[in-house]
C-alpha cells in the first residue's frame, strides 16, 4: 500500500451548478397560446476550478493539512510493509545464491526459508488489503467533512458575489471561458484566511 499512489485516488467533487454547454431545444407553443410576459431573469455565471484545491503551495491549507495528518497516521503501516518486502528480498537472495552454489547445501535449510518467504508473502499481502481498507475508512472519515464544509463556503461565497450559476471546471468540458469568468484563486485566498489550518484532527477511534 503505497501512500502516494492512494492520495492521487482521491477524488474531491464540488460543483454547486452544471451549465447546459449546448441550448436545448424547447417544444414550440401550441398556436394561440399567449405569449409570455414574464422577465427574463439576469444571470451571472463563473467558474471554479476545484482540483486546484489539492495543489499542495497554492491550494487549501486545510485540505492539505488533513492530508498531511493522514499521510501521518498511516506511515508506520507503511514502514511495516517496506520491512517485510525488504525481508522477502533478503530471503530471495539467500535462496537463490544457494541454489546456485557448487557446493552441496543444506536442502532442509533452503526449504525452510522458502516456506518462510511464502508466508512472508501472505502476510504482507494481508497487512496491504488491510492497510487499503483501513485508510479508505479514514480518508472518507477526515475528507466528508471537508468536502461540506468547502460546498457550504462555494454557495455561500456565490451568494456574496451574485453568482446565479457555478460551475466546476474540473468536472466538466468547457469549450472556452474567459478568464474573468474564473473565482477559483480568490475563493481559495478568502476561504484560506477565514479557515487557517490550525484546527486539530480528530484522532481515529
Amino acid at each position: 500500500m503505497k501512500i502516494d499512489r492512494l492520495i492521487v485516488a482521491i477524488a474531491f467533487v464540488l460543483a454547486l451548478a452544471v451549465a447546459p454547454l449546448m441550448a436545448q431545444t424547447r417544444p414550440a407553443a401550441p398556436a394561440g397560446a399567449p405569449a409570455a410576459t414574464g422577465n427574463v431573469p439576469e444571470s451571472k455565471i463563473a467558474l471554479v476550478y476545484t482540483d486546484a484545491f489539492l495543489d499542495p503551495k497554492l491550494g487549501i491549507a486545510k485540505f492539505n493539512s488533513v492530508i498531511t495528518t493522514l499521510n501521518r497516521e498511516f506511515e508506520p503501516r507503511q514502514r511495516e510493509l517496506v520491512q517485510l518486502q525488504e525481508r522477502i528480498k533478503t530471503l530471495t537472495n539467500e535462496i537463490n545464491q544457494a541454489q546456485a552454489a557448487s557446493a552441496v547445501v543444506d536442502q532442509k535449510s533452503v526449504q525452510t526459508k522458502i516456506d518462510q518467504v511464502e508466508q512472508l508473502k501472505k502476510d504482507a499481502q494481508r497487512k496491504a488489503e488491510d492497510g487499503q481498507a483501513a485508510f479508505e475508512r479514514r480518508r472518507k472519515e477526515l475528507f466528508a467533512p471537508m468536502q461540506e464544509e468547502i460546498g457550504k463556503a462555494l454557495e455561500l461565497y456565490a451568494k456574496q458575489h451574485n453568482i446565479n450559476v457555478l460551475i466546476d471546471g474540473s468536472q466538466v468540458p468547457l469549450v472556452y471561458a474567459a478568464d474573468s469568468l474564473d473565482i477559483t484563486r480568490a475563493f481559495i485566498n478568502e476561504f484560506n484566511s477565514k479557515n487557517p489550518a490550525t484546527a486539530a484532527v480528530t484522532p481515529p477511534k
